[in-house]
């Protein structure tokens, strides 16, 4: 990985304690060794994306840089969803934490197990407005951002909030 490149993840839930359940996810990330956290985005209160058929999610980007390979990185992702009791039993349901990569640098992959750029980062407000604004001073992922915002048809609702608490 070059120096100036940095990955990008979505960070979500909309489980009671919602806020909690992002703040230990993002203390964990930061805690990882070969990781250090660059940037996180303000925090979003977003309408859910694909079955909106449950609570509305809180929101964040988070920017970071490693030494991790992209599988290591996605292994301490899920290590970290698991301790909060993240479960995967409705598709695009209901979740503790969900702890997205959606950039990594210019890198393209599409594995078994990680698809990079994220296949559905481009419609989704609630990933592409968070991501802008700690993308913004990124010379490769910045503009990507903005232009998929650009081309964006999402029309779900997104709002910054200030003091987050449940």
């Amino acid at each position: 990985m070059t120096a100036e490149e940095r990955v990008y993840l979505s960070v979500g839930s909309n489980i009671h304690p919602r806020v909690t359940n992002i703040k230990t996810a993002l203390q964990q990330l930061a805690d990882l060794a070969d990781v250090t956290v660059v940037a996180t985005s303000n925090w979003y209160e977003t309408e859910p994306w694909g079955n909106r058929d449950q609570a509305n999610f809180y929101n964040v980007s988070v920017a970071l840089t490693t030494s991790l390979t992209p599988d290591e990185l996605l292994d301490r992702l899920h290590e970290i969803e698991q301790g909060l009791h993240r479960q995967r039993q409705i598709h695009w349901g209901p979740r503790t934490i969900d702890l997205d990569i959606i950039f990594w640098g210019a890198r393209q992959l599409n594995t078994s197990t990680l698809i990079v750029p994220h296949a559905q980062a481009a419609k989704r407000n609630f990933v592409l407005l968070p991501t802008a604004e700690i993308a913004a001073d990124d010379p490769i992922v910045g503009p990507q951002v903005a232009a998929l915002i650009k081309a964006n048809q999402d029309n779900s609702w997104i709002k910054k909030v200030g003091n987050v608490s449940e």
